[in-house]
């Protein structure tokens, strides 16, 4: 598929697309109207996906077109990634063409060929391969993506008429997290909390500077913060290649060229994303699910080449002598030259990604096609668009894992992780300790390094099944000999961590128990599940009992803002059952602002706001975590540190009620979708299904 218009085209085609005609804002307007369609039905449901993520392979909603948007020149597109069908039909693999599994069998095979034992064989071995030559990038002399070329030193450009979103309420206002800084103070309060959120940014190591076709040349998707008409702040994890490259510039003391890409083929945001081997470009990876390589053409004010069919092609150069991030402006003096304390911004994870100190990115032009259209997304509280390029990482990457990794059959990354948060690992278990090598071999894997939790089952347990999952680790887990807990490397957004990027992880071997695996105190014996009686003492005492938990999974609900709070409850509630009570032996504590009947959420919250060493409790064979959210220096626990934690997204009720007022000016026929950020109906104790499954 050559561009972003023939996509949307195919999906309007293909009844996946809505227009929106009438004007809407962009500040937080379009955002709401986005969210609501993530949590709804699709117009095409993808029975491919149903293998892997059963029960979701029809969600998403529609993509949405808005024709008018105010203040702005251009269009805007969003949701268009926003279900499997649609990432199928940009990928070129919908319906009958195998889904995202069938282009994870062209990289098995490529990964790992097998040689020809045949004349006829090496035939289709040739024939496989041919295409491989037809990949790498090709450089052309125009493209449409130069249609209109506007000059910073002309006076031709204003990015605050591209349709750049704020999100969320508190994106790009730091005094409302405390941060000690105004956005005045910071340097972003002309931008007005907008960011550009789904662009492609093409940067090279400064080694490469001066090669025509650098080999170098990444393309990673990272945020933007709208700054003024002219600048915008650059936003990068320390793990990132873009960040890298900034580093190699920063060395030699020049400012790093820097091209911010929207649009173009509708595999480039995807291959942007990927988790790539070092040395391969994300220009092949999308010349191979493009199917020939990706025109490029020189940028016309930066030492760049760019994809030809964009959209709209932003060029420029970020400064250099920024500092470092891990800047807190209540400690660490002046922000310095070069930089802004860019942020927050509500992301991924469901909450706000902190201020920290960013370079500056200097635009120098803009490049677009005369009728650009502006692609966006937004991220939040899962699901979002993200969710379905995650996903798709993970399907099409398993047989690479699977070659570093080999002992790996299958594996799930389930919603309320987030990705970085939890994996569920199939293996077909062959001698003792198997599962802890696994943990041990993906926690040293590319990004998979990141995983918070892991959790090994059996090639009997259905790994995309959430709920059989869970109920796997309660028949089998002994929690005081089948848990591992080790120190590494986390995600840069897990705000639970003692320090940034670093923190505790941990294992659940739930294989079945072989001889070797026992302890001097734990034998290999199965844990023995609760009675009826002996759970419904733990609900008198107010825990939640998840049926996917078999009664030995409580939840308790913590109203209360005192010094490890969440710990407190935990130890009251066991101190109520005797040792032979086998209920709640894996205790989470959440806020009262979360329902303790909806195990995904209370999964979530664990996982987002546990430290797995810091705010675990133990007594017997019983183990607890403090999933609430925490104050530095209150909750500080056995001499590790509490880090400032972000607030949860949401909405204001004033854009939430304009949203229902107007949904059917936005031309939906259908009652409006329930906004997720209303206040739900209460509900009892015990849920009668548990929606992780």
């Amino acid at each position: 598929m050559p561009d972003l218009r023939t996509f949307i085209s195919t999906l309007e085609s293909d009844g996946e697309l809505h227009r929106v005609r009438t004007p809407v804002s962009p500040i937080l307007e379009v955002t709401e109207i986005a969210d609501r369609l993530a949590l709804s039905a699709a117009s095409t449901a993808s029975r491919n996906a149903e293998h892997f993520d059963p029960g979701r392979g029809g969600l998403g909603g529609p993509a949405v077109l808005f024709e008018n948007v105010e203040g702005c020149d251009f269009p805007l597109a969003i949701n268009l990634y926003g279900s499997y069908h649609r990432m199928e039909t940009a990928l070129g693999c919908q319906g009958p063409a195998g889904g995202l599994e069938a282009i994870a069998a062209r990289i098995g095979s490529l990964a790992k060929p097998q040689p020809p034992r045949s004349l006829g064989e090496l035939w289709s071995k040739i024939r496989e391969f041919a295409p491989l030559l037809r990949i790498p990038p090709r450089t052309v002399r125009s493209g449409p993506c130069q249609d209109v070329v506007r000059l910073v030193a002309e006076d031709e450009v204003d990015l605050r008429r591209l349709p750049m979103l704020k999100c969320w309420p508190l994106d790009g206002d730091p005094a409302a997290v405390d941060c000690g800084l105004t956005a005045e103070e910071s340097g972003t309060a002309g931008g007005d909390g907008r960011y550009i959120t789904f662009a492609g940014m093409h940067t090279i190591h400064a080694d490469d500077r001066g090669i025509d076709k650098p080999p170098s040349h990444n393309i990673g998707m990272y945020r933007s913060q709208l700054l003024g008409p002219t600048t915008l702040a650059m936003h990068w994890h320390m793990h990132h290649d873009g960040a890298s490259h900034w580093r190699s510039w920063k060395k030699i003391g020049e400012p790093m060229p820097i091209a911010i890409v929207l649009g173009g083929e509708p595999c480039l945001p995807y291959a942007a994303t990927a988790p790539l081997p070092p040395g391969i470009s994300e220009l092949l990876m999308a010349g191979f699910l493009n199917g020939r390589g990706i025109p490029m053409v020189a940028a016309k004010t930066v030492p760049l080449r760019v994809p030809a069919n964009a959209e709209i092609v932003i060029e420029g150069f970020v400064r250099t002598d920024a500092g470092m991030i891990g800047f807190d402006p209540r400690i660490d003096g002046e922000l310095g030259p070069g930089a802004v304390f860019e942020g927050p911004f509500g992301d991924h994870t469901g909450f706000y990604s902190l201020p920290d100190r960013y370079p500056i990115v200097e635009v120098t032009a803009i490049t677009h096609r005369r009728d650009a259209i502006y692609p966006t997304t937004v991220v939040g509280l899962p699901p979002q668009e993200d969710y379905y390029l995650g996903k798709a990482t993970e399907r099409m990457f398993l047989p690479l894992l699977k070659t570093i990794v080999h002992d790996i059959e299958d594996y799930h990354l389930p919603r309320f992780g987030c990705f970085h948060n939890s994996a569920f690992v199939r293996i077909d278990k062959a001698y003792p300790l198997q599962g802890r090598r696994v943990m041990h071999s993906i926690w040293g894997a590319g990004q998979m390094a990141w995983t918070k939790s892991i959790v090994v089952v059996d090639g009997d347990v259905p790994v995309h099944d959430e709920r059989a999952v869970i109920e796997t680790v309660m028949r089998r887990c002994d929690f005081r000999r089948d848990l591992v807990f080790v120190r590494g490397p986390l995600d840069i957004l897990d705000h639970s961590t003692p320090s940034i990027a670093a923190g505790t992880k941990v294992g659940f071997d739930a294989t079945t128990r072989m001889r070797g695996e026992e302890t001097g105190a734990v034998d290999l014996d199965p844990p023995v599940l609760p009675d009826a009686a002996q759970m419904e003492v733990v609900r008198n005492a107010g825990g939640t009992l998840p049926e996917a938990g078999l009664g030995r999974l409580a939840i308790l609900s913590v109203d209360d803002d005192a010094p490890h709070a969440g710990i407190k409850a935990i130890e009251a509630l066991w101190s109520v059952l005797p040792e032979d009570n086998h209920a709640a032996e894996f205790v989470i504590a959440v806020d009262a602002d979360a329902d303790p009947t909806d195990l995904e959420n209370a999964l979530f919250r664990w996982l987002s706001n546990a430290d797995p060493d810091r705010d675990r409790v133990t007594r017997g064979a019983r183990i607890g975590f403090d999933g609430r959210r925490k104050t530095p220096g209150q909750d500080d626990r056995n001499g590790v540190p509490v880090r400032d934690y972000p607030p949860l997204v949401e909405m204001t009720p004033e854009i939430i009620e304009r949203v229902d007022r107007r949904w059917a000016e936005y031309g939906f026929t259908d009652p409006p979708v329930q906004s997720r950020f209303q206040p739900a109906s209460k509900t009892p104790r015990d849920a009668d299904e548990d929606t992780a499954g």
